[in-house]
């Protein structure tokens, strides 16, 4: 079996542009005027192929084909939201992915024994509230309502209440938490973001874990006074200290921990930010991720370690606050087996590797078994407007996809079985 990559591609045009910022990449926020319209086209779709679609209380898009069947079904998706100026791929990919697989499994007339449920997740992207995966998060009981009211956005806006603003019931979210059982495998299809597969000319990547994370919210504290009339001597300048935290970072990561130790600060804020003033305070974002705890823990350890150490020696008060964790996760063997097996079968070259950037799948571990396969992301560019991935490795992935989904959850005909 094989997608039409024609109609596929007619609607990753429709889609993106649903965007706030029209020739400088595509932002399309949850719970904004694009999400709305996205949803619109994405429900006219499903509409016409009969599915049974369900919006959960954070927004969560669940379609189901064949849910007669009243069996644990075969999740395929992955969200619809951006970030701001970002890329066509990212998410929409495996989204559309899904709604071609249904389609061509209808066409074909394909005989089910399982159903299959199209998924599109809210709020992955952390675009309002700083907080990524939201929606998958909701959906695996990680957030209670009493949390989800205390998340901001920068506006003071509560989650609650944008997404109330957006004609959900978010009070009855706990009816929606995803039950063990209810699904029997969640399988993803995704942009690499990275350039693991371009770089060893391989069209399909099969993820085997997904590196868990912590991000950290630093804050110095030091003493503004003025740039030319204060000695060296005499200063507690919380910038001077961020700079040299921010260094050691870089080389705990790079010489102290595991090969597959990754950290970034990516985000800095100093105040009053005036250029011929020393600062009063700096604050920055630690983001660091390895597909192995260790490496997490040793970088944890020492940002901790250098914080202290840095402030006593400048005279800084400092605070560490963690904002943001997600485990690693190891994707399930059954599925990497049916994925690798069904990438032989069909004659498509592939690399197992890891994931890097975390995904909405990791969430279900521990609910269902989980698959991801990539697809190459060329010069590794995303999150940014040169985001971009080949028609033909598109196809590539989608057709992989269909196959596994239909080993899965298909009847054999005479011809499989032979």
């Amino acid at each position: 079996m094989e997608i039409n990559l024609g109609r596929l591609m007619k609607d990753f045009d429709n889609i993106i542009g649903f965007t706030s910022t029209p020739g400088n990449g595509c932002t399309r926020f949850s719970y904004s005027e694009e999400d709305q319209k996205a949803r619109e086209y994405l429900f006219a779709r499903m509409e016409e192929l009969g599915l049974d679609v369900k919006v959960d209380a954070i927004g969560n898009i669940r379609a189901t084909y064949g849910k007669e069947l009243n069996k644990p079904s075969i999740m395929i998706g992955s969200h619809h939201d951006t970030v701001k100026n970002g890329g066509k791929y990212d998410g929409l990919t495996g989204v559309l992915a899904a709604l071609e697989i249904i389609r061509v499994l209808k066409e074909e007339k394909a005989e089910l024994q399982q159903p299959i449920e199209l998924v599109s997740f809210a709020e992955e992207e952390g675009s309002n509230f700083g907080i990524t995966m939201l929606g998958s998060k909701v959906c695996a009981g990680k957030y209670g309502l009493e949390e989800l009211k205390k998340i901001q956005n920068p506006e003071g806006k509560s989650v609650c209440e944008a997404v109330k603003d957006f004609g959900l019931e978010i009070d009855q979210m706990e009816k929606d938490i995803l039950q063990k059982g209810e699904v029997d495998a969640m399988i993803e299809l995704h942009i690499e973001q990275g350039q693991i597969l371009e770089i060893h000319q391989k069209p399909i990547g099969i993820v085997q874990a997904i590196a868990g994370m912590r991000t950290y919210k630093v804050t110095i504290e030091g003493d503004s006074n003025h740039a030319g009339t204060t000695p060296m001597d005499l200063r507690s300048d919380p910038m001077a200290g961020a700079a040299e935290i921010i260094s050691h970072i870089r080389k705990t990561a790079k010489y102290d921990a595991l090969p597959t130790t990754v950290a970034t600060v990516g985000k800095i804020e100093c105040i009053p930010n005036i250029p011929n003033v020393i600062p009063h305070k700096a604050e920055f974002y630690v983001d660091i991720r390895d597909v192995e705890a260790k490496g997490v823990e040793i970088v944890s350890s020492k940002l901790a370690q250098k914080v202290k150490e840095v402030s006593e020696e400048h005279s800084l008060k400092s605070t560490i606050e963690l904002v943001g964790k997600s485990d690693t996760v190891k994707l399930s063997s059954r599925i990497i087996g049916q994925i690798e097996e069904t990438a032989i079968e069909q004659g498509f070259d592939y690399l197992k590797l890891n994931s890097g950037a975390v995904h909405d799948t990791a969430m279900l571990s521990g609910l269902t078994d989980i698959g991801m396969i990539f697809i190459p992301s060329k010069g590794g560019k995303s999150h940014c407007p040169e985001e971009y991935t080949s028609e033909k490795d598109i196809k590539a992935g989608c057709d992989l996809l269909l196959n596994v989904v239909r080993k899965l959850a298909c009847k054999k005909t005479e011809k499989q079985k032979n």
